[in-house]
């Protein structure tokens, strides 16, 4: 897949975000990169076969207190050559990238690592009960 297909699934992946939690991200920078880099690797003690596919970077919204401005956007990275590695089609890519996004928005929002698990298991791997995600 090129490198345009990738972005262009990436975006419609934004898209799927529910417009209440679209309007709050703001100064957020979403940045595709080929894979993470070693160093990067290491510093997160990620030993191959395990990859990663994006990583959020910045400071929390919940964490940011009455002063806080002035600084760089926060900065999502989607992590294109580990996502194709482990998926067999294009619908599986896109699965992921969503996945994927909603993972690291949740940082942005102030999830914890166990939270965010919790939204998957509920929402992303099918175990959603009567309180699944609703339009908006």
């Amino acid at each position: 897949m090129t490198r345009a297909e990738f972005e262009r699934l990436v975006r419609e992946a934004v898209t799927l975000i529910p417009k209440r939690f679209r309007r709050e991200m703001t100064n957020l920078a979403l940045v595709v990169e080929p894979e993470p880099s070693a160093e990067l690797l290491r510093e997160m003690d990620i030993e191959p076969p395990d990859s990663l596919y994006g990583l959020y970077q910045g400071t929390p919204l919940p964490e940011r207190t009455w002063d806080f401005g002035n600084a760089l956007p926060d900065r999502i990275t989607i992590f294109q050559r580990p996502i194709e590695e482990d998926c067999e089609d294009e619908d599986e890519i896109r699965a992921m990238i969503g996945e994927t996004l909603i993972h690291e928005v949740g940082h942005y929002f102030g999830l914890s690592e166990e939270e965010i698990e919790e939204i998957e298991e509920r929402y992303w791997r099918g175990q959603a009960g009567d309180d699944s995600p609703q339009e908006d």
